[in-house]
């Protein structure tokens, strides 16, 4: 089964989607070059607090109230911009804090995974 929505394909890896016991990453955790491996690994670590930063504001936008009075238009069009606005912020807030999570994230898989910086 393959993805096409919005060209997610470039963010979804088919072979991990499709494998059930995780096993297909973790062979290519296995089989990573430590150069490499250290550069990508904290760029997916920063996208992962990235993302998780989405998931916060998400469910913080969930808590406000909607406005009964609003007019139905107007709504369905901040209903359409709002998942891209909440991913700018969470993109952005992460970069500018510095990501300490992605740090913590990227620390601990370092060490379990054995990557060294060069």
């Amino acid at each position: 089964m393959s993805l096409a929505v919005n060209g997610l394909n470039s963010y979804v890896d088919p072979s991990v989607v499709n494998a059930a016991s995780g096993s297909a990453l973790s062979g290519k955790l296995d089989n990573i070059n430590a150069s490499e491996s250290a550069d990508e690994l904290k760029e997916v670590c920063r996208e992962f607090e990235s993302y998780f930063m989405e998931q916060v504001y998400k469910e913080m936008f969930k808590t406000i109230g909607s406005d009964e009075n609003a007019d139905s238009s107007l709504s369905s069009l901040v209903d359409y911009f709002k998942d891209g606005v909440i991913q700018k912020v969470a993109t952005q807030t992460t970069e500018q804090s510095g990501g300490p999570l992605a740090q913590q994230l990227y620390e601990q898989m370092k060490r379990n995974y054995g990557i060294t910086e060069e």
